[in-house]
């Protein structure tokens, strides 16, 4: 949106038609605390081995006391500002499970602590297919005219909600933040984002859930059972389900790009965890070579573990000027969804 001459918004008059939705810049952030598997060890049943064995993971970093998912996305969105050309941003969208309060939408208050007052900003929630859905929507705010540039932000603090006594899921979530500049373009030029494809089954909405705290708990004007305030997963349903659905995504994503599967160079999965991404790449006859993983460090960041995982893989060089890349992701809902993009030159933060 810009402000026409009386101070009333108005919306993008594009020159050309530029309706592709192309990656400008990109962030990433995980807080400083640093929790290994020996911490865990020491207050949970379980071992270094088992959870390496079964998630792939051996650290993760969570928020310090008093620390919020608005600081994470300040963070992460600074950093993708700062790597980007140009930095006038028209909305902001924020994918998150975690806002720091039920009411009002974190986003706008992210966007006020990024100096961007009075643009369009809004949370939306698909858990951890948050960032893909958020894409789609990004790029219907730039094809509709809404606005020229897009910051969009994946950003959870999921130990917040998560139960520290629980080891099926206390040993695999974890805090943190990432974030993409999006801006009109052209289909053609490097950073244009292929068709996004999405997908939702609410009938295996008690897969991933967190049964208390909505209206339909306290409509019923009683306190929440034991255990229901925290994030609760079926593990062995979920995983079926996470393996289906996004090696399915993923076909329809490299298919309508265009592409087959032997085009894809990287491979950027949410990173739900080490056995549920080695059997999505297994199916898709990915190598192993170009398949991109930082969760043996920062384990599953929800709505952040797709951008952080870009912004880490950006940074390290394991992400680079042409790749081919895949991205899909799974999560509550349930939810999916799979896109394409060739990674573009980026300016340096």
């Amino acid at each position: 949106m810009t402000l026409d001459q009386g101070g009333s918004y108005m919306p993008v008059r594009y020159e050309e038609r530029e309706r592709a939705v192309v990656v400008a810049g990109v962030g990433g952030w995980v807080p400083p605390d640093v929790v290994t598997n020996d911490d865990l060890c020491a207050r949970l049943d379980t071992s270094d081995e088992w959870i390496r064995t079964r998630t792939g993971i051996r650290t993760r970093h969570v928020i310090s006391p008093g620390m919020a998912t608005s600081d994470l996305a300040f963070e992460a969105g600074r950093r993708a500002l700062g790597s980007a050309d140009d930095r006038e941003i028209g909305a902001v969208v924020l994918a998150t499970t975690t806002p720091d309060r039920p009411c009002p939408a974190t986003a706008p208050d992210v966007a006020a602590r990024l100096g961007l007052v009075g643009v369009p900003a809004f949370d939306i929630s698909a858990v951890c297919a948050g960032f893909l859905y958020g894409l789609a929507t990004a790029a219907g705010l730039i094809a509709s005219g809404t606005a020229r540039q897009v910051l969009l932000i994946g950003a959870d603090a999921f130990t917040t909600i998560v139960d520290p006594k629980d080891r099926s899921t206390a040993v695999i979530f974890a805090d943190g933040a990432g974030a993409v500049v999006l801006r009109a373009g052209r289909a053609d030029e490097p950073g244009a984002v292929g068709p996004v494809v999405l997908g939702s089954d609410g009938r295996f909405a008690h897969l991933i859930q967190v049964p208390a705290g909505g209206s339909r708990q306290r409509s019923r004007s009683r306190s929440c059972g034991p255990g229901e305030e925290f994030f609760q997963m079926e593990g062995r349903d979920t995983f079926r389900q996470a393996v289906e659905r996004m090696s399915a995504a993923s076909r329809h994503a490299v298919e309508s790009a265009g592409w087959s599967l032997e085009d894809v160079d990287r491979f950027a999965a949410h990173q739900a965890n080490a056995r549920i991404l080695e059997a999505v790449a297994d199916e898709l006859a990915i190598p192993a070579g170009h398949r991109l993983s930082n969760i043996s460090r920062v384990g599953n960041t929800g709505a952040a573990s797709i951008p952080l995982l870009l912004a880490q893989a950006a940074e390290d060089s394991s992400l680079a000027e042409g790749h081919r890349t895949l991205l899909t992701a799974f999560g509550g809902g349930l939810a999916w969804g799979a896109a394409t993009l060739t990674w573009p030159k980026l300016p340096t933060a």
